[in-house]
């Protein structure tokens, strides 16, 4: 059931809203209850992930992921996501903006400039340059920060699904610094190398507790108006 006050402001433009953080912060679940909770009210909305989203990106998807994917560099591995993310912004998230929808997307630049960057060992003042690039300088109006501890994105994860899971613990655990920091650096100012608003969300919680933070801080975006 949706909340018994509905968000007040219809954006003539549309907006665009990012759900990111460490494996295990429910990401997914969340971008499709945060989808089902906009379209109750009326509103209509384009789900998309990231990387993936159209065929191109589905396949890039797949090699980034696989574990048979060996030896990637670093930078190769960060253009393939940027690639990505590239066709997904000319193909799904800039016409859906144009014709006044709502974008929700399960992760979008943020994570690229964390994993590769804060936790791959490229700087991530360059991925976030390349990233803008990438995207034609489209970021975000709300990035929500899903933020778990590693003992609880751990149990809910479980055993390693993909070719980044594998990765050892000591490289998720500056994943999520990366994540923290970049939301530290965006209180007074934007963000050096993500200049978008980030919004930290303790997703540790159950998952309707989350989804009540997460339509709190929306109904704020959407009362701020449309994208301009």
């Amino acid at each position: 059931m949706p909340d018994p006050y509905p968000p007040q402001s219809t954006p003539a433009r549309g907006l665009f809203l990012s759900l990111d953080g460490p494996d295990g912060g429910g990401k997914t679940t969340q971008t499709a209850a945060l989808a089902d909770w906009l379209r109750a009210w009326g509103y209509d909305v384009v789900v998309c992930r990231d990387p993936g989203g159209t065929a191109l990106g589905d396949r890039l998807r797949q090699i980034l992921l696989d574990r048979g994917t060996a030896n990637l560099a670093p930078r190769a591995e960060m253009l393939l996501y940027m690639a990505s993310r590239a066709q997904l912004v000319e193909e799904v998230i800039r016409p859906a903006l144009a014709g006044g929808k709502l974008v929700v997307s399960d992760r979008f630049l943020l994570a690229n400039i964390v994993y590769q960057g804060d936790a791959g060992g490229l700087q991530v003042e360059e991925v976030g340059r390349v990233g803008l690039a990438a995207t034609g300088h489209l970021l975000p109006d709300l990035t929500l920060l899903l933020d778990v501890p590693p003992e609880v994105a751990r149990a809910r994860v479980g055993g390693a699904r993909d070719r980044i899971e594998d990765r050892p613990e000591a490289y998720h655990a500056h994943v999520r610094e990366g994540f923290l920091r970049a939301a530290r650096l965006g209180r007074e100012a934007p963000c050096p190398y993500y200049p978008a608003p980030i919004v930290v969300i303790d997703a540790s919680a159950d998952p309707e507790t989350v989804a009540r933070r997460i339509r709190s801080e929306v109904e704020r975006a959407l009362a701020l108006g449309p994208r301009t």
